[in-house]
């Protein structure tokens, strides 16, 4: 078969941002849960939110990924995709969800996505005001920029969505269709 787009969500900012994609591609998407068999498709989009160290569904998903299929993971977290640290945080925790051959054949990108505090299940509520209490306590001369956003959006409503930011990635699509 050909290509699909498959995403994990938790609130909805992956399904968001797979449901553009495949509005851009003509590439179906669907939710990892409803995916039965990967290793029929020789292209593989997977759009993850990013949670406590991990990709939601990713796991899930690699293990039926054909040895030939082309793996494309998109992340969607809160932290700048552009900062060096971000990206490798992110990589790491990827690379522990998948096997290591997979990992080197991955292409990257990376999202930003949102976060309404009171939409957040109490497991995730705890887990943001742990981090927002441990952030606060850093020294003043300490705190990254990442640190000093989540003191300042701390319990608001975060909306990083960026549509523009699909274009380099339905671009690769397409230079990698031809």
């Amino acid at each position: 078969m050909g290509s699909i787009i498959i995403y994990g969500t938790q609130y909805g900012t992956s399904k968001k941002y797979a449901d553009k994609l495949s509005e851009m591609t003509d590439i179906k998407a669907t939710c990892f849960s409803k995916v039965k068999n990967a290793s029929t498709y020789s292209r593989i989009i997977y759009i993850g939110s990013l949670y406590a160290g991990g990709v939601k569904g990713l796991r899930q998903t690699v293990k039926g990924v054909s040895v030939n299929a082309e793996i494309i993971i998109i992340t969607v977290g809160l932290a700048d995709p552009h900062d060096p640290e971000n990206i490798a945080n992110i990589r790491e925790a990827v690379h522990k969800q998948i096997p290591e051959d997979l990992f080197k054949r991955t292409t990257f990108f990376h999202l930003r996505g949102a976060i309404d505090y009171k939409r957040l299940n109490i497991k995730h509520r705890i887990m943001m005001s742990m981090l927002y209490k441990r952030v606060k306590k850093k020294p003043d001369d300490l705190l990254t920029s990442e640190d000093r956003m989540m003191i300042a959006t701390y319990n608001q409503i975060v909306d990083f969505v960026d549509y523009n930011s699909l274009e380099p990635i339905v671009d690769f699509i397409r230079q990698t269709d031809s």
